[in-house]
């Protein structure tokens, strides 16, 4: 499928450079993800890379198969932090390049609207996170019209996502209001939208489970060391975690254990201790 005019010719490859305004509407995502960097694999002449350099982006890596560098023969886009570009509309290549982008880094492309809405979409969907609708794009400059047939829209793709696309109108956002961008908890695996970007997970009790569960804690309370007993240690180095009784408290102390804080939303403080050591 063409980013078609009745005018014009389909062009070959699906060579349409990217118009500036086409561009504007993922920055504010781009920048609360933390996007520093990018790779544009379908450059074409290179206009959407010059693009997204005006908004302060380093381009770590653009490559066109009309120069010979074919997006699907490269595992790897250089030190780039997201993939950023207008590939072509033709579904045999596009649904090729999808999986291939999103296995090397979270994805963004420019695609027809209308595509979120076929059949042949739908293997693709459960990993696509966000969906930017952006209108029509001019993509002839010269004609009278202006702008193609098609609205089009900005996809985000994350191989790690599995819940669907979360719908994004642009127009109308004010300029000061935060963007909303989908991230995926990394204890349960849903997606949920941050309120900042370093946040990991999608509420406080997942971040306390997921706390939990990296410490290792055990589910029972740990019977207090005897007199002169050895206190088990971390073959690997990492720290060892116990809850304790609190009339045993005093005596893991004395063997060189540290008290943490209780954990939030729970009540293991009513009835215990959470104890740290670690292997020197």
């Amino acid at each position: 499928m063409s980013k078609r005019c009745n005018e014009y010719d389909r062009i070959p490859r699906d060579f349409y450079a990217t118009p500036a305004k086409a561009v504007a509407p993922p920055i504010p995502y781009l920048r609360a993800a933390g996007i520093k960097t990018f790779a544009e694999p379908c450059c074409g002449e290179g206009d959407l890379v010059g693009h997204l350099e005006s908004y302060s982006l380093r381009c770590a890596y653009a490559g066109d198969i009309a120069t010979g560098q074919d997006a699907l023969a490269l595992d790897d886009y250089g030190d780039s932090d997201s993939i950023v570009t207008n590939p072509p509309w033709s579904r045999e290549v596009l649904h090729r390049l999808i999986p291939h982008f999103a296995r090397i880094a979270p994805t963004w492309l420019l695609l027809d609207s209308d595509w979120a809405q076929t059949k042949q979409a739908v293997p693709f969907l459960p990993h696509c996170s966000d969906l930017l609708p952006i209108g029509r794009v001019g993509w002839f400059k010269e004609s009278k019209h202006g702008n193609g047939k098609d609205n089009a829209a900005w996809y985000r793709f994350d191989v790690r996502h599995r819940a669907g696309p979360v719908l994004h109108p642009w127009r109308g956002r004010g300029k000061d209001q935060a963007p909303l961008l989908t991230v995926i908890c990394q204890h349960c695996r849903k997606a949920y939208e941050p309120q900042r970007s370093t946040a990991r997970f999608c509420s406080d009790v997942c971040r306390q489970r997921a706390h939990r569960q990296r410490l290792g804690v055990t589910v029972s309370v740990t019977d207090a060391p005897s007199p002169g007993a050895v206190i088990e240690q971390s073959e690997s180095g990492e720290a060892l975690f116990r809850y304790v009784v609190h009339d045993d408290v005093e005596r893991f102390l004395a063997d060189g254990w540290e008290l943490l804080p209780a954990l939030d939303h729970t009540h293991h403080a009513e009835y215990s201790a959470l104890m740290r050591r670690r292997d020197e």
